[in-house]
């Protein structure tokens, strides 16, 4: 306090009081924030009782990034506090933004492990407005479908163009650059405009929805709960190990094709019951819908928009196609494939396929396990691994509990081990459940047919094994000759398509063991 008896007080007496320091009120009243009230004769600055108050609310204002001018406002009644404070929120939330894009671009950068040259490009899509991420992508859709007449495709694509978020996660900054970069991509526009042909081609024309049927949200409601069995079932047909162009698959192709026929009412020309027009239809649609670059760019906007990515429709896609064209109308079943399968001849060459084979798996070495074999770019442990599983599936359905573990694990660390239990216990099983004299599945087929597809299948993998490790590959040559009849006779029919159980007959050199003839039947090169 300045002793003058006024009660004025000394910039330094003012500091000391407040813990402001003297250097920053100096400034603060250069700036007509905090005006001396007077001076002394020597013109030191001299501060009225008010000024403590005053300093704490210039400090306040202050700690909270309020500029100096817009602080003099508010202390010389300009502007209210309330308006002061809702600017440089406002102004706040700008900064919180970009701030906020930044970190987005450099955590980005850091997990693309982006190179240096990328990154002002990266930095530039970041940067762009919503209107302006908009417009690219609504740009990209209309040059892609310029000229096709799909015009609800069109609208659906363009309603689904997303907005970055304020506050973009590094994985939807990622999401963003990489379809940005994508709908340059000549294979997306290319399979884009391919889709909306296809809509084209096979959307009602105006006024010709059939009477009665249900409004187009609840045809779209239909077709998505349809395309998720599809995708259920076909996952679920491939975890039970049903092959494509196998007799099991057709049940599995009549439920879908049942459920999929209504949602085709509103279609030109729809197919009104399970057939090769409704099969061949479908199959169309799959594999028109197949497109990888189509399905990246809804993943993409799934991402940017924070919703659950679609599912993947790879797995279940890829069998149920096959399927479709390994069964181009519904399958009617040839039960003589059934007869001449005497149960205690099928028990008696399971023991000896599966004795002969357990032979080559205890030859097989740890090293050997990488090797390649003739069977579907299977290694050898792969192999392996499919012949325990069928051993063990077997003897599951016997059990009338089917497995469901195609993909899981089950060769542990010891192959031979796992390769002899499965087998020893698939023998006991088929002998103590009664398995050889039952039916099972839709088709009703006897339980010593199924066995005999099991003894096929050990005797194939087998001599593939065989081939892939330098063993010799006539295997049990007192029951082979039998088990390739049993081949031909269960088989002989069954369609070689991609994707299937089989590929062409290839021939067999003369002289060939009956092992070498069925894996020559197969598909295998026993040259």
């Amino acid at each position: 306090m300045y002793e003058d008896g006024t009660g004025l007080l000394t910039i330094g007496a003012l500091a000391r009081l407040t813990g402001v320091p003297v250097k920053t009120i100096r400034n603060w009243s250069d700036q007509d924030l905090l005006p001396p009230a007077a001076r002394t004769p020597a013109g030191y600055r001299l501060y009225g009782p008010e000024a403590p108050a005053r300093l704490e609310v210039v400090r306040s204002l202050r700690d909270l990034g309020i500029g100096l001018a817009a602080i003099r406002s508010v202390l010389h009644r300009e502007r209210t506090v309330a308006e002061t404070a809702a600017r440089w929120a406002d102004a706040l939330d700008a900064q919180i933004r970009t701030l906020r894009l930044q970190r987005a671009v450099l955590r980005a950068v850091a997990a693309r492990g982006s190179a240096a040259e990328e990154l002002p490009h990266m930095t530039e899509l970041a940067r762009l407005s919503a209107r302006e991420r908009r417009r690219i992508l609504a740009d990209f859709v209309e040059d892609a479908l310029d000229g096709v007449d799909a015009p609800a495709y069109r609208s659906g694509l363009l309603a689904a163009t997303p907005d970055l978020p304020d506050d973009p996660t590094p994985e939807q900054l990622g999401a963003w650059i990489e379809l940005a970069e994508l709908v340059r991509d000549p294979e997306l526009r290319a399979a884009l405009r391919r889709l909306a042909e296809y809509s084209a081609r096979t959307a009602p024309a105006a006024g010709e929805r059939p009477v009665g049927e249900t409004d187009p949200a609840e045809q779209d409601r239909a077709a998505v709960r349809v395309a998720e069995l599809m995708r259920v079932r076909g996952e679920e047909a491939v975890a039970a190990g049903i092959a494509p162009d196998s007799p099991a698959a057709e049940h599995v192709l009549a439920e879908l094709i049942a459920a999929w026929l209504p949602t085709q009412a509103a279609t030109p020309d729809p197919p009104a019951e399970d057939g090769p027009r409704a099969r061949g239809r479908l199959l169309e649609q799959l594999e028109t819908a197949a497109e990888p670059a189509v399905a990246r760019y809804w993943q993409l906007l799934c991402t940017l928009t924070g919703r659950p990515a679609p599912p993947r429709w790879d797995t279940a896609g890829t069998w149920t196609t096959a399927a479709l064209r390994a069964h181009p109308r519904p399958y009617r079943l040839d039960r003589s494939a059934f007869d001449g399968t005497d149960p205690a001849r099928v028990l008696h060459a399971y023991a000896q396929v599966s004795r002969a084979v357990s032979a080559v798996v205890a030859a097989v070495r740890p090293e050997d396990l990488d090797l390649p074999t003739p069977c579907a770019g299977w290694t050898v442990r792969q192999l392996l691994d499919h012949m325990v599983w069928e051993n063990l599936m077997a003897a599951s359905i016997a059990e009338d509990a089917p497995r469901e573990d195609l993909t899981a694990d089950h060769l542990g660390d010891d192959h031979r081990a796992a390769f002899e239990d499965s087998a020893r216990a698939a023998l006991a099983t088929f002998t103590g459940s009664g398995m050889l004299h039952r039916t099972f599945g839709p088709y009703e087929a006897p339980g010593a047919m199924l066995v005999q597809q099991v003894v096929v299948e050990l005797l194939a993998h087998g001599w593939d094994m065989a081939r892939a490790t330098g063993a010799p590959t006539t295997l049990a040559p007192e029951v082979a000759e039998e088990t390739l009849v049993a081949a031909r006779r269960m088989y002989g029919a069954a369609p070689r398509t991609a994707g299937g159980s089989f590929a062409p007959e290839r021939p067999a050199p003369p002289g060939a063991s009956a092992a070498d003839r069925l894996a020559a039947f197969l598909g295998r090169d026993p040259a």
